[in-house]
């Protein structure tokens, strides 16, 4: 049909309705050209204006960009971008981005997908996601091997990968050392308990704490955290203190450190102990809350948390009279503890009230969340006792807080080698946003 259409004005050529029929189909098909799906990689010193000078290109193409990432390391640029283009604008592109990658400097790499694969990485969407969270003082290659060894062998994929504390210093004398990283998980594990199993296994082996959490909206919208008080937010059990004074510390202290290995019942150890501080001038009390020792990193967490939004609460078998100094210190929003009694300024030996016990902590979580109008998959319980691990059990986010063998090896998260504020990386915060939310209170 070409041919007859190519032939000189003064030839005459025949052309059959059924020729002019034909032609038409082709050209439309040639005007439905095919696209292509095409993944590239620019890796190279990073500087400002490498992504809008080669995404300028493909918009002056009309390409669509179906995904895109971008990571910096060290003034060292990682770019991927995977866009769809007409088969016809294909060549062009490549051959544009080709000399602009070599007028800025950097190295290009393509790759084309194929229809099929394309499917299968969308049909991806919607399978399980996981953020797993390293924390230690200091990270190593042997720590991240590790956690990536088991993520492999549940047969999971890592997309993403972020560092969530600021910049390490060689010079370790500059800040206290911290460092966290986030995993972004995808994909069901074979055996989760087996891999959760695996992490605690190397968290006691490595000296750093693995949290591992379901990415979901309530992880991103945590707005209660409670918290245990004594060995938690304040590093003594005040009942040990005022025992210490009363001149019965060994004994107290005996009955403590057994109720939270969980060997007696909370409420006989309490009550045992509570009767062996009669007689104890109540001005003593006044004396240790004004020298509590607090645990490393509350004032940056309290800080922080206030700033964003966070109702907090303490839920604590300790004594109201130090949960309310550590109220006003902190602007703590609700104080449930003990009420010790007393007469004639000395204690009696005898509590007001009910005792908050284990039981009683988890109820009172699920109480303020109801008042505060919060679910209960958006609430923190942090504790390092064995009466916390109702309230750990039942929270969206349970922590144990530099806890006890057997409540560690019951909670699905803890912290062991950082301070409380370790609990901002478990929430996925950067170091940036904290410390501005920090400097900024």
């Amino acid at each position: 049909i070409e041919n007859k259409l190519r032939l000189g004005k003064n030839k005459a050529s025949f052309v059959s309705p059924l020729d002019l029929h034909y032609l038409c189909l082709q050209n439309s098909k040639d005007m439905q050209q095919k696209d292509e799906i095409i993944l590239i990689n620019i890796n190279g010193t990073d500087k400002p204006g490498v992504t809008s000078a080669l995404t300028e290109i493909l918009a002056k193409n009309n390409a669509s960009i179906l995904d895109i990432g971008q990571a910096d390391i060290h003034s060292n640029l990682s770019l991927g971008i995977l866009f769809q283009c007409a088969e016809n604008k294909s060549g062009d592109i490549l051959k544009e981005l080709l000399f602009k990658s070599y007028e800025l400097g950097v190295n290009i790499r393509f790759n084309p997908i194929s229809e099929e694969d394309y499917g299968k990485w969308v049909s991806m969407q919607g399978k399980n996601r996981y953020i797993i969270t390293i924390l230690a003082r200091k990270l190593t290659a042997r720590q991240i091997s590790g956690v990536t060894q088991v993520i492999a062998g549940q047969g999971m994929n890592i997309d993403d990968i972020k560092r969530l504390t600021g910049r390490i210093p060689l010079n370790e004398n500059e800040r206290t050392p911290k460092a966290s990283v986030e995993f972004s998980v995808r994909g069901t594990p074979n055996d989760k308990e087996k891999m959760k199993a695996s992490f605690m296994q190397l968290s006691a082996d490595m000296e750093m704490d693995i949290s591992f959490q379901e990415d979901d909206m309530f992880r991103r919208m945590r707005r209660l955290i409670c918290f245990d008080m004594d060995s938690t937010l304040i590093e003594t059990e005040v009942i040990d203190e005022l025992a210490m004074r009363a001149g019965v510390g060994d004994q107290v202290k005996a009955i403590t450190e057994s109720a939270m290995r969980g060997e007696i019942d909370f409420t006989e150890s309490f009550t045992r102990r509570v009767g062996l501080l009669k007689g104890l001038d109540v001005s003593v009390m006044k004396d240790i809350a004004d020298h509590l020792p607090i645990t490393e990193g509350v004032d940056r967490l309290m800080q922080v948390l206030k700033k964003v939004g966070f109702k907090i609460a303490i839920l604590s078998g300790g004594f109201t009279y130090f949960g309310n100094f550590l109220k006003q210190k902190y602007g703590i929003d609700y104080v449930y503890a003990n009420e010790l009694e007393v007469a004639d300024g000395k204690l009696t030996g005898h509590y007001l009230g009910d005792i908050v016990d284990g039981k009683r902590k988890a109820e009172l979580l699920r109480l303020i969340a109801q008042v505060e109008n919060v679910d209960i998959r958006q609430t923190v319980a942090v504790g390092d006792g064995y009466n916390d691990l109702p309230m750990i059990s039942i929270a969206g986010l349970g922590i144990a807080f530099h806890a006890k063998p057997k409540v560690k090896a019951t909670a699905d998260q803890s912290i062991s080698t950082l301070g409380l504020d370790g609990i901002l990386y478990f929430l996925g915060y950067k170091d940036s946003y904290i410390d501005k939310a920090y400097t900024n209170y």
